[in-house]
């Protein structure tokens, strides 16, 4: 078995099954020899689509195991007949801080105060607490279930939403009842993966249906909203926006957005903080000793081998 690990370092602190064949490409240009024998690929973190391009080069290849939660990017380059398994799990701590972090900044008008403070000025605010707020958690999976447990303790009213709705171990409603709970939240988390069901899912009729003065927090991918109807919202002081993703991605230097202050923006850093590679060499490290011993991986997306 070859496998193709992202980190140089890797070969050497990960416990690997024996026996393996190990190469290591971090993603810079020149790609190691012998892409024809890898059957096992785990493509560099945030490395863009020019690492996944080379599965076209690898006609062995039978598992691309990505260290990202969202595939939206990689799927369509996965060879026929290959599997493909995402990092679930792996982000669901840094990416649910993230959310609530940007949520407690937003409402606590710290970008304010920073603001503020650059200029030597004390400006004291009244400002909406996170307590008391009606949250609503759209796409209620491993993620949204992390930023669920973090509210916890913030005295606030969470409601759930996903693709199918469900009793255990919390209600989850499905998307259906979207335009009955946007009246009700004052603040919404974004935690729903890319998919056709979910572009554009945050239009101009999404964000009219939430209450003046709602805050929309993403931590899921930019194109799941609408870019211009936010713009128009957020620019008229009528919403608030916490973003960690955009579309485009990244948002250009001369984007409006930038410069309306009800908008936060964090540079996609959900996932990527220091225990981003502790859980990811577990993960790598499970699946490739349940790969070598044959049994069914995990966090499977498509199963084709």
């Amino acid at each position: 078995m070859t496998v193709l690990l992202p980190y140089a370092d890797w070969p050497d602190v990960l416990d690997l099954p024996a026996g393996l064949d190990v190469a290591v490409y971090d993603g810079t240009p020149a790609p190691p020899a012998g892409l024809d024998t890898v059957d096992f690929y785990v493509p560099p973190y945030l490395a863009g689509t020019g690492p996944a391009r080379l599965m076209a080069q690898m006609p062995a290849l039978r598992v691309v195991q990505t260290l990202t939660a969202g595939v939206d990017d990689i799927r369509p380059l996965v060879p026929d007949g290959v599997t493909l398994c995402n990092a679930r799990g792996v982000h669901d701590a840094s990416t649910a801080e993230l959310a609530v972090a940007l949520a407690l900044a937003s409402l606590r008008g710290i970008p304010e105060f920073v603001r503020a403070g650059e200029r030597g000025a004390w400006a004291h605010d009244t400002r909406p607490s996170l307590a008391d707020r009606r949250v609503l958690i759209v796409g209620y999976g491993s993620v949204g279930a992390a930023v669920e447990r973090r509210l916890d303790g913030f005295e606030c009213e969470v409601r759930r939403v996903a693709r199918r709705a469900r009793s255990e171990p919390v209600p989850v409603e499905p998307f259906d009842v979207l335009p009955d709970l946007l009246p009700w939240a004052e603040v919404v988390v974004l935690t729903v993966p890319m998919t056709d069901e979910t572009r554009g899912l945050v239009d101009a009729g999404f964000l009219a249906a939430l209450p003046d003065g709602a805050l929309v927090v993403n931590v899921a991918r930019g194109p799941v909203v609408d870019t211009d109807a936010l713009l128009v919202e957020v620019a008229a002081g009528r919403l608030r926006a916490a973003l960690d993703v955009t579309d485009p991605e990244p948002l250009p230097a001369d984007h409006p957005l930038w410069a309306c202050p009800d908008a936060l923006i964090s540079p996609h850093v959900g996932g990527d903080t220091t225990a981003f590679l502790p859980r990811a060499r577990r993960l790598v490290e499970q699946q490739l000793h349940r790969y070598a011993a044959g049994e069914p991986l995990a966090n499977v997306i498509t199963a084709d081998y």
